[in-house]
């Protein structure tokens, strides 16, 4: 019997040496990051499991050789290496080795992805989208109808567009109330808030805020970025009070809404002040971009080097090729440390500024990540600037932050045995 049990480990060994490998390098010499991650997701559509090499040459991937695979990387203009099954197994023998900060996460299944948007053209574009778009990522586009319909349990991925859900329809009433857009967008949301049942824009956006929750409660991954991130938090606290003035929902606000936040209610944030002030394009003191002093060409955030066998899903959201990014404002532009609750992991900060730019937490059995800034690649982007072209930014590492949080789902189910 042990010289049979060895004969057959003799062959799978002989099989799994002469099976190719074709690796996607995520380092600096990739042609095209961004598009790598939609080759990862193409092959898991076509139900082939993908190997992230986490921290091993910036995070690449590993899949099994077919010329289809081959082909779809030429097309796409992403760079590959074809390796045999041996050199890949001293790979994972090097990946392997505990002093070695790497390790193999296995991608089985590519998630369903959902984008929260307006239905309306409005004149700001969205970096998660445009990269989506790019990397060539199927996604569907919901909204509250679609989340108060409850078909959020569709999904496994949710992206908040730039919200406001505190509904005070982004506090861009001091500067472009009388612009058209403006008041069409109002006009819309009041009327589905109507229709919806709701008295109030506020009262709607509290509850697909909530409906929200009770995705990510249940097993659901949340991104967001900029200002769809504070306001979520703001809104939870608000439950019940009014802090919108009477251009937002026809009568004033609570004079004591401060008092009666309820902060336990918030994912990542306690103990801020609210912006009252109408006039003010500002929700809170969570963000910093009105008393920030960090100049253009010094704007940087360093990624955190989390242990790849020890803490995997931070070093799934946190691969790629450098551990200093460029920064970029938004109206929500990075987070004040002073209101993080210590329960959320900080994943990239500028130290100097004590301000945290990317973070991650779990509620229930799901998990949400923040990235505040509004274009990785357009340093201060204004309403109605045209859209970053992406082909002029292949490689960006900001970028790449956005689709680790839209590949990460693919292993999921991995990460909550582990």
């Amino acid at each position: 019997m042990k010289k049979l049990l060895s004969f057959f480990l003799f062959i799978t060994l002989s099989v799994s040496s002469f099976a190719s490998q074709l690796i996607i390098p995520m380092d600096e010499g990739q042609s095209n990051h961004l598009k790598a991650y939609g080759i990862a997701f193409w092959v898991l559509k076509q139900n082939v499991t993908v190997d992230w090499l986490l921290n091993y040459r910036g995070g690449s991937f590993a899949i099994p050789y077919a010329p289809a695979i081959e082909s779809e990387c030429k097309v796409r203009g992403v760079g590959f290496e074809i390796i045999t099954g041996g050199q890949y197994n001293a790979i994972l023998t090097q990946i392997a080795d505990p002093e070695a900060n790497m390790d193999v996460m296995k991608l089985e299944k590519a998630p369903k992805v959902a984008v929260y948007s307006p239905k309306n053209k409005l004149p700001w574009d969205d970096a998660v989208t445009m990269v989506l778009k790019y990397a060539e990522i199927p996604y569907d586009v919901v909204y509250d109808d679609e989340i108060l319909d409850g078909k959020l349990m569709l999904y496994d991925w949710l992206h908040l567009h730039h919200e406001d859900f505190t509904g005070q329809y982004g506090k861009f009433f001091g500067s472009y109330g009388g612009a058209p857009w403006y008041q069409d967008d109002v006009a819309g949301q009041e009327a589905t808030a109507k229709r919806r049942g709701f008295q109030k824009v506020s009262q709607m956006k509290l509850a697909v805020a909530k409906t929200i929750r009770d995705f990510v409660f249940g097993g659901g991954f949340m991104f967001a970025m900029c200002s769809a991130t504070d306001s979520y938090d703001i809104a939870l606290a608000a439950e019940g009070v009014d802090i919108c003035d009477v251009m937002f929902d026809g009568d004033g606000q609570d004079p004591d809404a401060q008092s009666k936040l309820a902060y336990d209610k918030c994912f990542a944030f306690e103990n801020f002040h609210l912006r009252t002030s109408p006039y003010e394009y500002e929700y809170s003191d969570i963000d910093v971009t009105t008393y920030r002093t960090v100049p253009k060409d010094l704007d940087y955030f360093t990624l955190f080097d989390f242990s790849a066998k020890w803490d995997p899903v931070p070093t799934m959201l946190c691969q790629d090729h450098t551990r200093t990014v460029k920064g970029f404002l938004g109206q929500t532009t990075a987070f004040s440390k002073r209101f993080i609750k210590s329960s959320v992991l900080v994943m990239g900060q500028n130290k100097s500024a004590n301000e945290a730019r990317y973070i991650h937490g779990e509620y229930g059995k799901g998990l949400w990540s923040w990235y505040g800034g509004h274009d990785p690649e357009d340093y201060q982007h204004l309403v109605g600037d045209p859209p970053t072209n992406l082909d002029l930014h292949p490689n960006s590492p900001g970028y790449r932050l956005i689709l680790n949080n839209v590949l990460f789902p693919a292993a999921r189910k991995k990460k909550q045995k582990t």
